[in-house]
C-alpha cells in the first residue's frame, strides 16, 4: 500500500494561513472607523408606556356601608 505523500502539506498550510491573514487584513483596513467616539448617553430617554398615553377614567370601588 503506497504511503501518503504529505511533504508539501507545510507549504499548502502556511500559503493558506498567510492568504486568509491577507484578505482578513484588506478586509478590515475598508472599514471606516469613527474619527471621534461620542459616550452614549447613561439614562435613555423615557418611553410612554401605551396606557400612560391614554386617558383612563378611574373608578373607585364601591364604598360599604359602615356599621
Amino acid at each position: 500500500m503506497p504511503q501518503l505523500d504529505t511533504s508539501a502539506w507545510s507549504i499548502t498550510i502556511l500559503s493558506m494561513v498567510l492568504a486568509l491573514f491577507i484578505m482578513f487584513q484588506l478586509k478590515v483596513s475598508k472599514y471606516k472607523y469613527p474619527e471621534i467616539p461620542e459616550p452614549k448617553p447613561l439614562s435613555s430617554p423615557k418611553k410612554p408606556m401605551p396606557w400612560e398615553e391614554k386617558w383612563t377614567k378611574v373608578c373607585s370601588p364601591l364604598l360599604l356601608p359602615q356599621q
